[in-house]
């Protein structure tokens, strides 16, 4: 099962993360979606837990998704800790899990050094990027599972002219 991991969209994910969904079984958004219609952009099923920014939405603050090998959990983050210790907060209150993935801070990060995994695909919008939208794809088989970083060079953004 192939699933593209993504967050920190606040609107339309970036075109080119949204491609990466037509090869992925399903989309886990870790939160700050923006408005609901930005997800159609994925064509895929869209698991969504809830972002500090999701205000008025009624998708849940987690989501745990049993996949071949192991089960996935999804956060924003917000909740788990200062940045400094997020990573050992989210294991501690996941210890289950083989992957917890999260957003929030829109940096990237694939931290395997542990156990669960714990993830961050990055911005995969135009907000805050940090050097580029992102998104992770993980592939999960009964035998082993395996991550694919994806990193975009930052899209020019249209000027706006003095009226």
């Amino acid at each position: 099962m192939r699933v593209l991991l993504v967050a920190d969209t606040h609107g339309p994910p970036d075109p080119r993360v949204a491609a990466l969904a037509a090869g992925c079984d399903l989309v886990v958004h870790a939160g700050d979606v923006g408005p609901p219609s930005a997800l159609a952009a994925f064509g895929v099923p869209v698991q969504v837990a809830r972002g500090n920014n999701d205000r008025g939405s009624d998708w849940p603050w987690q989501v745990e998704l049993a996949l071949p090998g192991g089960r996935l959990v999804a956060v924003h983050g917000h909740r788990h800790g200062p940045p400094a210790r997020r990573h050992a907060r989210l294991r501690a209150d996941f210890p289950e899990a083989r992957v917890v993935a999260y957003g929030h801070s829109h940096r990237q990060a694939v931290d395997t050094d542990g156990v669960p995994w714990v993830l961050n695909p990055g911005a995969g919008g135009r907000v805050r990027t940090f050097g580029g939208p992102g998104c992770l794809v993980l592939t999960a088989t009964a035998r082993g599972w395996r991550i694919e970083r994806h990193r975009f060079a930052p899209q020019a953004r249209a000027r706006r002219r003095a009226a």
